[in-house]
């Protein structure tokens, strides 16, 4: 009798796709199918929408209809379909004559069973997907509106329920297009301050490193040391968040559906802490419906993975791309999905099993078997791949008590920030931001070796058997050293700290 379609989107990893929801109404028994790989929330779907229509005032065709959602090869899943779905029967079946151009205009939505709009995950990859296409604007829930106005190129039409939908199709009723709002990224307040931090003055020296850089840090030392509360007061130091990078924080976040709604931006870098019985999935991400893990999650921010070597094997492993590349490359028979995954890995440990090993004032109780077990539980691939290791020692009565004022966290993120500031300067014209991210031929550019430090690093080659990686490494941490202390150049007492921080496996 009829057919009609509207546009939606299908999200594959961090990517949106266009999908055409097509409906045909056809005479018959009254049958409602629909195909084009569904899963069982948008097979549910079918009873959400005849409720809402129903309770919206509105007559559910009783007629044979197909429904599809196109293109037919790509998997679809979550409720979001429901308001598309519900707008291309209404307008097949003639009940609905829409006088606005709806194949100009995106529509997104989960419906509840009166009718409202309930909001749903995936707005802002939708928002980029109808800028891609050309679509001039985007019907979304309205909580969601703050997260689609993101894409200011897009009209972002928010709306409360199907009925306000319907009136606005039908030019009854206008609905006020969300403008974004520009909004000045500060950081946000600071909960873990290294102003609290009594003593680990070599700790807290290794952190700024890190952070100005970007570099991983491996934390070692007895019981109640302050790993934890050093690794927690690592963000408190990070720079600021560049608006293209809050849009791809968010943009992660928006997928996993964990962003609050009302929130237009994620402005605070993120401090991502799995417990050690995390799974290799929940660390690396996949799924049968491939989603980002851990280590995406921590994008442009801190993983701290606590008690290190007691995570399994299998998923200390599995950081080794991530740790290399900045990405984690899941593959499945129907394709390979890319997330990103440019963090700081700061990981805590224990030095033996009982974790006093090195406490000079406790007996350690453990066996050379089970210390020797322990410490091979961290690969030498995996060691290979941290930049700065660091031994945190007990802190004992007199420093703990001291009232010597120490540096707020406010003072040293000055300094990463000037730091950083300079390496956005120097890697202006490539791909780069931070000196954890140079390689190749960028190397031998922006770290020169003179004939002094070209002798230490030789010698230290030979006497702490540097692999190829590890020798890069040590140079992009003196790189990073150079820059904290304003010179240009990289100088032998640079190499010498750097080498100092190196991690080395135990025999």
């Amino acid at each position: 009798m009829a057919s009609y379609f509207i546009y939606s989107a299908a999200f594959i990893g961090l990517e949106a796709s266009r999908v055409s929801v097509e409906t045909d109404i056809a005479s018959g028994l009254p049958k409602f199918t629909i195909v084009g790989l569904p899963d069982t929330a948008i097979s549910e779907s079918r009873d959400r929408v005849r409720a809402a229509i129903r309770n919206s005032g509105l007559q559910f065709p009783r007629t044979r209809i197909t429904l599809n959602l196109a293109p037919a090869d790509i998997k679809k899943q979550g409720p979001s379909y429901d308001l598309p779905i519900a707008l291309s029967i209404l307008l097949a079946s003639g009940i609905v004559a829409a006088k606005q151009i709806c194949h100009q205009t995106l529509f997104i939505g989960e419906l509840a069973l009166d009718g409202t709009l309930r909001p749903v995950q995936g707005v802002l990859l939708a928002a980029l997907l109808a800028k891609d296409i050309g679509v001039e604007s985007i019907v979304v829930p309205y909580e969601n509106a703050q997260e689609a106005s993101l894409v200011k190129s897009i009209k972002v039409i928010p709306a409360n329920s199907l009925n306000e939908v319907i009136l606005y199709l039908k030019g009854e009723h206008e609905i006020e297009p969300f403008v974004y709002k520009e909004t000045t990224l500060t950081h946000t307040s600071v909960i873990d301050d290294m102003a609290s931090i009594q003593g680990q003055e070599q700790a807290k020296r290794t952190l700024e490193i890190t952070a100005a850089g970007g570099h991983n840090l491996l934390l070692s030392g007895p019981p109640g040391s302050g790993k934890t509360m050093l690794a927690r007061s690592l963000p408190s130091i990070l720079p600021t968040m560049t608006f293209d990078e809050s849009l791809a924080v968010t943009k992660i976040r928006s997928v996993i559906a964990s962003v609050s709604h009302h929130q237009k931006l994620v402005t605070q870098r993120p401090f991502r802490s799995p417990h050690h019985t995390s799974s290799s999935v929940s660390l690396i991400g996949g799924g049968a419906w491939p989603r980002p893990g851990e280590v995406s999650l921590a994008h442009q921010g801190v993983l701290f993975l606590d008690e290190f070597p007691e995570f399994t094997r299998a998923a200390i492993e599995n950081l080794r791309q991530p740790l290399e590349d900045g990405v984690v490359t899941i593959s499945r028979a129907a394709g390979t999905l890319e997330f990103p995954a440019r963090f700081m890995l700061v990981a805590a440990m224990n030095p033996c099993p009982c974790g006093f090993i090195s406490d000079p004032d406790k007996a350690c109780v453990c066996t050379p078997h089970q210390v020797q077990r322990y410490s091979q539980k961290i690969s030498g691939p995996v060691l290979d791949r941290i930049d700065l290791a660091v031994e945190v020692p007990r802190i004992n009565f007199e420093k703990l008590t001291s009232t010597k004022e120490n540096e707020s966290s406010e003072i040293v993120r000055d300094r990463v920030e000037k730091t950083r500031e300079v390496q956005r300067r120097r890697y202006k014209d490539t791909k780069m931001s931070i000196n954890a991210e140079l390689h190749g031929g960028y190397l031998k550019r922006f770290c020169q070796l003179d004939e002094e430090s070209n002798t230490l690093m030789k010698q230290a080659m030979e006497t702490m058997h540097l692999s190829a990686r590890a020798f890069t490494r040590v140079l992009k941490v003196a790189r990073t050293i150079a820059d904290l202390a304003g010179d240009e150049a990289l100088k032998i007492n640079h190499l010498a700290e750097a080498l100092q921080y190196r991690p080395r496996a135990k025999e």
